[in-house]
């Protein structure tokens, strides 16, 4: 197993995954099992296929998850240092169909992933608002989550989650995001229904995040800070019908798991 801090160049920033290659897949039990003894925010599970890809699952320390970006960087981190001749690799998983990623000579990791652009919701759940300590501007849905949009960064930082109310939102989670002083845009990720009460940083939903800055903003390279306590920094690239999201990793240890033939 091999634990990684991904979307930072800093040990000790951004997200923490784990990242177990296996030679053919485990129980889905065991693996589940696995990820919450690691108690990380997700746990990769890769086995490669014939054709050189690979098949990837991801488990929260909760339940086995659609998509996870963070963790899909972290798996490909340590398997471009495993194989570092093979300049792209591909991941295969059924919600969300192959993933391609490739790395530049800084060590930047480019994940290609499908356009998942939220839509405008006429009548959001009024438990969103009452699980959120400032009102949101406006609210869009996506498979994935309920996106709060505000004004300004500060109201992103300064806002409070009623975990209790926000679970009752599942299975989707909440994001909410606004412009950055900085950046193009900030967020922050909240999911006490799947993993836990805040994540540090979640790829997989400026999946969705960056069409829809894109489309306030004008420009289709963007910028991104999601502003946790251990925060992140994401490249997005908008294009059709895909999203290239970037971002660097660090190796923060490896081992052995020890588990009951």
């Amino acid at each position: 197993m091999y634990q990684v801090d991904a979307f930072t160049d800093m040990l000790f920033g951004g997200n923490y995954a784990a990242v177990v290659p296996l030679a053919e897949w485990l129980p889905a039990e065991l693996m589940q099992a696995v990820a919450a003894e690691n108690n990380l925010s997700e746990t990769a599970f890769v086995v490669r296929q014939a054709d050189g890809g690979y098949a990837i699952r991801w488990f929260s320390p909760l339940a086995e998850i659609d998509f996870c970006g963070h963790a899909t960087l972290a798996a490909a981190f340590v398997l471009f240092r495993l194989n570092p001749d093979v300049p792209v690799l591909r991941f295969r998983a059924a919600a969300v169909g192959e993933l391609s990623l490739s790395r530049e000579e800084d060590g930047l990791i480019n994940m290609d992933a499908p356009r998942l652009a939220p839509e405008p919701v006429a009548e959001p759940p009024a438990l969103l608002f009452d699980g959120l300590s400032i009102r949101p501007d406006a609210v869009l849905v996506s498979r994935q989550a309920w996106f709060a949009v505000y004004a300004d960064e500060g109201q992103v930082r300064a806002v409070e989650q009623d975990p209790e109310l926000i679970r009752q939102l599942a299975p989707r989670d909440v994001v909410v995001t606004a412009p950055g002083h900085d950046v193009d845009f900030v967020s922050r990720y909240f999911w006490p229904a799947n993993g836990g009460l805040e994540d540090m940083v979640t790829g997989s939903i400026h999946a969705g995040l960056a069409p829809y800055w894109a489309g306030r903003l004008g420009r289709n390279e963007l910028k991104a800070l999601q502003a946790s306590a251990r925060g992140g920094v994401l490249y997005c690239k908008v294009e059709a019908e895909r999203v290239r999201i970037s971002g660097y990793a660090v190796l923060y240890l490896e081992g052995c798991i020890h588990v009951p033939d």
